[in-house]
């Protein structure tokens, strides 16, 4: 719509504020409105749960601009039919409001679904689409040039360079739609990184980084000059964020650069079984700043990448998968010794979790207070689904195998011995 149109459509706007004709037209929009959210509520009632993906996809954008549509074609259909009768220019406003309004419905369904896994754009999608709205709507207005007049008399100096408001405003969009940009591409080039069957998974997470970071520094340094943003005045934030990295977040970039280093060295690899300080489980994800370890009781500890540098880990997954797990047993002195490492041998080779080779071994540890102390070993090739359920197992498979074949396990007893008899007693 062009300004002289604009300039007519408000002349008949102004017209009609005298005539009791505007009240009908109120009157008329709003019905329209009203029956149009009372179609998109219908429509939002009606379920296919069993419908494909490509089904959903397209009932979900339809969901998106249902209002707007029913709405548009309401206010057409309305608009036609009382025109030879009544003034219509508040009809030929709504039309273009609401046009922009499914179509910046339907771009940023578009952007949903182009940015998986981007909560940020979920949450803020109605804050964007009401910000682009309401310039769109200050446009067909006509406010949008006394808007802008206003923005670029409000004036701050920074450096050397005299900003004003709507500069800044600018650029903020500028750099905004470079970023998502830079998003979308860079989720891309993640998605072609996970397709590709020969490259290293730790390499994958490196590379999807780096290009993520770069294209977002990208992003801001063409994004800023294209509204005249001098990027020196940038310099003073610069030197800030020097002097914060050198005192209160130089633990922050450690923990970044380390986390490249882990990724890079593949020392620890998502899957791997961990031990670090006081806790051991599965690297379930690898960030930035931190390495998620999930124990067998499902809670997740956030080690800090510079712990995982800098500190010993115990790798039990790292070049070899196969783990040797050793079980104590004591049994009494007045069993047969053979029979007992016999039974425990072929209670651990029951168990299919166990391998056959390195054959179960047990050894004969010391003679205790209470018994013989014996120690079996056995190996597993998969220690990240636990070992809790497996000895509990073998252990009872042994109680089994003493029952039957008449090896006893010893409980401490403790005797006690009067001397001197009846005599001493009565002292």
């Amino acid at each position: 719509m062009s300004e002289i149109e604009l300039a007519g459509l408000w002349r008949e706007i102004y017209a009609d504020l005298r005539q009791p004709d505007l009240i009908w037209q109120v009157l008329a929009l709003g019905t329209c409105l009203l029956l149009a959210a009372l179609g998109e509520r219908m429509l939002q009632r009606r379920r296919q749960d069993d419908a494909g993906p490509a089904w959903k996809l397209g009932r979900g954008g339809l969901m998106r601009v249902a209002f707007p549509l029913l709405a548009l074609v309401l206010v057409l259909l309305v608009r036609a039919l009382v025109q030879p009768w009544m003034h219509v220019s508040l009809f030929s406003l709504a039309v273009p409001l609401l046009s922009s309004l499914a179509v910046i419905r339907v771009v940023f369904y578009v952007l949903r679904y182009s940015f998986v896994g981007a909560t940020w754009l979920t949450r803020f999608e109605r804050v964007f689409a009401l910000i682009v709205w309401g310039i769109f709507a200050l446009h067909i207005s006509g406010l949008l040039p006394q808007v802008i007049d206003a923005l670029e008399s409000v004036h701050f100096p920074i450096g050397k360079q005299d900003l004003t408001l709507w500069n800044v405003l600018q650029g903020i969009a500028t750099v905004l739609v470079t970023v998502l940009a830079a998003l979308w591409l860079s989720s891309a080039i993640e998605t072609q990184l996970n397709s590709a069957v020969g490259l290293d998974r730790n390499l994958r997470l490196v590379f999807a980084r780096l290009a993520k970071a770069l294209l977002l520094l990208l992003a801001v340094l063409i994004g800023l000059p294209m509204v005249g943003i001098d990027l020196t005045t940038l310099s003073v934030f610069g030197g800030a964020l020097g002097v914060g990295l050198g005192f209160g977040l130089q633990k922050i970039a450690s923990n970044y650069v380390s986390g490249f280093i882990i990724l890079l060295d593949n020392s620890i690899r998502i899957g791997n079984m961990i031990t670090v300080g006081g806790d051991r489980g599965e690297v379930i994800r690898i960030t930035t700043r931190y390495t998620v370890v999930k124990n067998r009781t499902g809670i997740e500890a956030l080690v800090p990448n510079e712990m995982l540098v800098s500190s010993v880990v115990l790798n039990e997954t790292h070049s070899d998968p196969q783990v040797r797990v050793a079980l104590p047993v004591q049994v009494s002195y007045d069993s047969d010794l053979e029979r007992a490492m016999a039974i425990m041998v072929e209670s651990a080779l029951a168990q299919p979790r166990v391998l056959a080779e390195p054959v179960p071994a047990v050894l004969l540890r010391e003679f205790a207070d209470s018994g013989i102390n014996l120690e079996m070993r056995f190996w597993v090739a998969d220690p990240e689904n636990g070992l809790g359920r497996l000895r509990s197992a073998i252990n009872l498979a042994i109680w089994r195998g003493f029952k039957q074949g008449g090896v006893s396990i010893p409980f401490p007893q403790r005797e006690i011995r009067i001397i001197g008899g009846a005599d001493s007693a009565t002292d």
